[in-house]
């Protein structure tokens, strides 16, 4: 393992999630906001920088090393808790609203969102103690977030390093997207309620 290969190993060997969904960082700030806002998530196992990582459901994602720190470079496509435990799927806006406990949903309900934009779990579902990441992986801390964002050199140009650059998935002109360490990160949208945006 490189000396600068960032790993959280203390207690659980847990690694960082990325929740890949904004549109500048820090995204932790803006994903976490209220617990009926719906969060993007991918994750990282334990391995020694591997180029992909698999998660409990068989789905393969990338990896992306930026500065000291090995993310997802794609969304969490996951619908089962690190324990195998299933993660409920809602589509209706009033169940949405009223849950109390994890859940997930695909982007307008629609399957085809799932394959480019990973799925969007509840606050519920991230926090829950079952982990919805594999094991030995976890949802980024506040300072994991701030040690990102510094590396990148800033709030005002951070978000510009990670994004996918042209107008396939964002709007145009998307100015300042370099994609300078292969994240690509994508505007994949939110649930807020029953609305999706």
């Amino acid at each position: 393992t490189p000396a600068n290969s960032f790993r959280l190993i203390p207690i659980e060997q847990q690694k960082l999630i990325n929740m890949k969904k904004y549109h500048k960082l820090p995204v932790y700030l803006i994903s976490l906001a209220a617990l009926i806002v719906t969060v993007t998530i991918s994750c990282k196992e334990e391995n020694d920088n591997p180029e992909t990582v698999s998660d409990i459901d068989g789905n393969v994602y990338r990896t992306v090393v930026i500065g000291t720190q090995v993310w997802l470079g794609e969304n969490l496509k996951t619908t089962r808790y690190e324990n195998g435990d299933p993660i409920t799927e809602i589509t209706g806006e009033t169940e949405w609203l009223n849950q109390t406990s994890g859940a997930y949903c695909k982007y307008d309900n629609n399957l085809a969102n799932v394959p480019v934009y990973g799925l969007l779990y509840n606050w519920y579902a991230v926090q829950d103690s079952r982990n919805v990441c594999p094991a030995g992986w976890r949802v980024p801390s506040y300072d994991d977030w701030t040690t990102l964002v510094d590396f990148l050199e800033g709030e005002s140009v951070a978000g510009g390093k990670m994004k996918q650059k042209g107008t396939s998935y964002w709007n145009s002109p998307n100015d300042g997207a370099t994609d300078d360490y292969g994240f690509t990160a994508l505007s994949s949208g939110y649930r807020l309620g029953g609305t999706f945006r």
